[in-house]
């Protein structure tokens, strides 16, 4: 059973048209807006059930899923303001006008030009102004300890007193806060790419690009490794490779490419490169092939393959006017706002100057070549006015819990080092989560954690089903099916990327 966070109510009808039931139950569980007050009036959480396949004898009780973002629906559970959910956070009046203020090719990377942090910066005044003023009555009680709250009723209400949940990315953060709030309450819950708390509550997440140029530096090693066949930007040695990735970095930065393909056009530069490599990360064994192939083609001036493969979005279009007879779409794709309403919420204020914030910026650059991506969280919040008195910002510790938590994380992760908490159990390879290299090991011990509460040994290490270079040797329809499921997955990561993030 999946959630999200408190935005929009839609009909089951629709949802079913959208494919977003398939074999799941639609439904919305209404809980308070503020748990302090009923003034404020209610929020309703959007639930997708999957039905258990276990006998009536069998069965264990719900497992709520939380798939990250904050941002991304997860329908499944959406969290509170978030795409179905409602109240929908929104900072814009239409889509038209959230088009306009938010390319679709994503803002400009904060290295890109020497004033790009000060336009950032005064960006951020106007977001957090519209803000205030849009999303008045209800804004200050989107935050991650309401939806620890909302999770607690969303068990109440299945007749259950101790949670069973599986938190993926920002899920950890959520699940850690639940486990600090509601110790007792703690039934097994797995907490799936550790978020640092403390760096979560203070929108300082440097902390967590610690492993991104390692992760990038994998995919040379693992290109070299591979071999001509199996990596199209092979080279002599993986020192060339990454020679060979800078160089093209500094290339489209000064020299961007035009691209243009059958269902969108764009200007192919330095930040849409750096998005594509970034959003390779998240799923290596699936991208990093492809990504050496649209490097290959970027090297020889194409950039059509890396760009339909990572960062293509159709324009935008107006919905259907008034006279259509179609009916008008329910979802709300709020990503980016939902994401920074919840993060900025969430954190302590932020009232750097310009001056600070590239200070910031600079220090953040010494641990990593992609800071831009996490330092621009720390930009938007500058600008953010809106702080509930009393919520919860931490720190999370969660002592005295009443069952102990499954803690999972890859060895080297590009969004949540395994650095941010203590591993009882670890996926020995790069990728964003569990979920992203698949294991068979890893998943047996979940099922073991879920159905029999079993623990794996401090320190387990497991291995996934995939390497990061498949072999294509003597499978060349595989290798299609492949590439094309591939192509697919790294569109879908690089649009949720850039709709929660705004790069």
């Amino acid at each position: 059973m999946v959630f999200s966070t408190r935005s929009l109510v839609l009909s089951a009808v629709w949802l079913s048209t959208m494919g977003v039931i398939a074999d799941s139950n639609f439904n919305w569980d209404t809980v308070p807006l503020d748990y302090d007050s009923s003034a404020a009036g209610n929020a309703a959480i959007a639930i997708a059930r999957y039905p258990s396949r276990s006998s009536k004898s069998d069965y264990l009780g719900p497992i709520l899923l939380n798939p990250g973002g904050p941002g991304g629906s997860g329908v499944d559970y959406c969290r509170r303001s978030v795409s179905y959910s409602t109240p929908t956070v929104s900072w814009f009046k239409s889509d038209a006008e959230r088009a306009l203020w938010i390319p679709s090719s994503g803002y400009p990377a904060l290295d890109e030009s020497v004033n790009a942090i000060a336009e950032q910066w005064a960006r951020a005044q106007v977001q957090g102004q519209l803000a205030e003023e849009r999303a008045k009555g209800y804004l200050q009680y989107i935050t991650t300890d309401n939806t620890a709250r909302d999770m607690v009723r969303i068990m109440e209400a299945f007749g259950q007193e101790k949670l069973q949940y599986w938190g993926i990315s920002y899920g950890s953060a959520l699940g850690a806060t639940f486990a600090a709030l509601f110790p007792n309450k703690v039934g097994r819950v797995v907490i799936d790419g550790v978020l640092d708390m403390d760096a979560w509550y203070s929108a300082n997440l440097t902390v967590q690009e610690a492993d991104t140029d390692k992760a990038l530096q994998m995919f040379a090693d693992g290109c070299f490794a591979a071999g001509l066949n199996d990596c199209a930007f092979y080279a002599p040695s993986s020192a060339q490779i990454t020679a060979n990735l800078q160089a093209l970095l500094a290339s489209v930065k000064t020299n961007p490419l035009p691209v243009i393909t059958p269902i969108s056009y764009d200007v192919f530069g330095y930040t849409l490169l750096k998005n594509s490599l970034f959003s390779s990360l998240y799923s290596a064994t699936s991208l990093f092939q492809l990504l050496a192939e649209g490097l290959a083609n970027l090297a020889k001036g194409n950039a059509s393959t890396i760009y339909t493969s990572f960062v293509e979005v159709p324009p935008f279009e107006c919905p259907a006017d008034s006279n259509s007879t179609s009916p008008p779409m329910p979802f709300h794709d709020n990503a980016f706002e939902a994401l920074f309403s919840i993060a900025c919420n969430d954190a302590s204020a932020v009232n750097d100057t310009v001056s600070e914030l590239q200070q910031f910026y600079f220090e953040a650059q010494k641990v990593s070549s992609f800071a831009d991506l996490w330092a621009n969280w720390r930009v938007v919040c500058s600008g953010w006015k809106v702080h509930r008195p009393g919520r919860f910002s931490g720190p999370v510790r969660a002592a005295n819990i009443s069952f102990p938590l499954l803690v999972v994380g890859n060895t080297v992760d590009p969004v949540t080092p395994i650095s941010g908490a203590s591993i009882r159990s670890k996926l020995n390879f790069l990728q964003h989560t569990s979920v992203n290299a698949p294991s068979t090991c890893v998943f047996g011990y979940l099922r073991e954690y879920f159905v029999n509460g079993t623990l794996p040994e401090v320190g387990t290490v497991c291995t996934p089903n995939s390497p990061l270079f498949p072999s294509s040797e003597g499978n060349s329809t595989a290798s299609g099916r492949r590439d094309l499921k591939s192509s697919e997955a790294g569109r879908a990561i690089g649009a949720a990327q850039r709709r929660v993030t705004g790069y």
